[in-house]
């Protein structure tokens, strides 16, 4: 019957979950799909802060990198990742432990994104992340542009 539930309709199973939880009805719990739900919710976490990151590393390249097109929209996505990012990382500090990480796989999206959107060709983007996780969330740093290319 739970593993049923749980699914057809995950709500209910989400319900019944908490109910022999808060009952302490341990023995009934569907402990395999809780278990799965708990480490999904996890990377859920995980995922949405990389997400975060690829967006604002991909504006503050092409920012950086085609300072001609610089627009207001660029600047608004620039300034709301840099809120969603120090906002998810008060919720969940202990991210901050996989920070070094998250911000190389982000950046690596990023700089093909950011290749992608703006014709560029990939030697114009640097290899490895240009800016420390406190310069891309720091609402004073703006990238200037280059002339190396």
């Amino acid at each position: 019957m739970i593993i049923e539930t749980a699914k057809s309709d995950f709500y209910a199973w989400t319900q019944q979950q908490l109910s022999l939880l808060r009952t302490r009805q341990f023995h009934k719990l569907d402990l395999e799909n809780l278990i799965e739900e708990v480490e999904s919710m996890g990377n859920s976490e995980l995922r949405e802060l990389e997400s975060q990151l690829t967006i604002l590393l991909m504006h503050l390249l092409k920012w950086q990198y085609q300072p001609v097109f610089q627009t207001r929209s660029w600047l608004l996505t620039i300034k709301e990742q840099r809120r969603r990012i120090l906002k998810r990382l008060q919720q969940s500090p202990s991210l901050k432990a996989k920070l070094e990480n998250i911000i190389t796989d982000a950046y690596e999206l990023a700089r093909g994104d950011a290749m992608d959107e703006t014709g560029l060709v990939e030697s114009t983007f640097p290899l490895n992340c240009p800016w420390t996780y406190v310069q891309m969330v720091d609402s004073a740093f703006w990238p200037e542009e280059t002339h190396e290319n």
